[in-house]
This record gives C-alpha cells, sequence and structure tokens, in this order.
C-alpha cells in the first residue's frame, strides 16, 4: 500500500468506526474520472443507506482535510462476495477459500490465477494450484479478491 493510501486509511477509518462499520479497504483510480473507492463492512452486512451515511462523513472530512490533489469522485461500497483482499488479516480470514489473484511479477509462469489459500505464514501466503503448492510473498500480490461460493 503507498504512503498515500496508508494516511487516508489512518485518516478514513476512525470516521467509518464511528458509524459502526469497519473500513475494508481503499483504492484510488487516477486518469481523467479520478476515483477514491472506500469498501466498508458491517456484522450486519451494508445497505445503500449505510453507504451514504459513511459518504456523507467522509465527505466532509475529505473536505477540510483535502488529503488528494485534483478532483475525484467518492464511492462507498461493501466489498461483496468477491471481496477484495487488502490486508495480511483478511487474508487470514479466507484459509480454505478460492482466491483470484493477480501478482506484481509472475510465478509459476503467470501472474493471474486461480488458487486455494492454505495458509498465511508471516507475511507468505501458502497456495494451492492445480496440484502444486505455492510461497508466495504478500509484497507480491498485486490484486485478490475471493471467488464466491455458490452452493
Amino acid at each position: 500500500m503507498s504512503r498515500r493510501m496508508e494516511k487516508l486509511e489512518v485518516l478514513l477509518a476512525p470516521v467509518v468506526e464511528d458509524l459502526g462499520f469497519e473500513l475494508w479497504g481503499l483504492e484510488f483510480f487516477r486518469g481523467r474520472n479520478a476515483v477514491l473507492r472506500l469498501y466498508i463492512d458491517g456484522e450486519q452486512g451494508i445497505t445503500v443507506d449505510d453507504c451514504a451515511d459513511v459518504s456523507h462523513q467522509v465527505s466532509g472530512v475529505l473536505d477540510v482535510e483535502d488529503p488528494l490533489p485534483g478532483e475525484y469522485n467518492l464511492e462507498v461500497s461493501s466489498p461483496g462476495l468477491d471481496r477484495p483482499l487488502f490486508t495480511l488479516s483478511h487474508w487470514a480470514r479466507y484459509i480454505g477459500e478460492q482466491v483470484r489473484l493477480q501478482l506484481v511479477a509472475p510465478m509459476a509462469g503467470r501472474r493471474k490465477f486461480v488458487a486455494r489459500l492454505k495458509a498465511v505464514n508471516g507475511d507468505v501466503l501458502l497456495l494451492e494450484h492445480e496440484g502444486e503448492s505455492l510461497h508466495v510473498p504478500f509484497t507480491q500480490v498485486d490484486r485478490a479478491n475471493l471467488v464466491p461460493r455458490i452452493d
């Protein structure tokens, strides 16, 4: 996570928590239509009204603190069934589940693949992909999402 995103998380997590939710993660997409996306989670799930309440409070903080240069749109969302995994603690919650990940650099000849998460050892993820065990340093994960189980 970049320094800017870490500072944003430190700034915004208390605002989200004061409303009774967890700040699951942040994404910032630059470009012509820049977007700051916050993922929030809660024990009872997340409603559209929850997202609106968080958006309203976070907008006020962002207006006062002005931590990002230029214009951007703020989006507040539930992480959903295919939730992104941002931290090692997120990974540890989903041991045994399938994950879709994209790596910073290729491993076993691929950057993108689906694997089962077997364990988290320190900052190394133990994954099983096509019968092979892969030890992936957390710092090598560019993006990762759960693969929803539909039983």
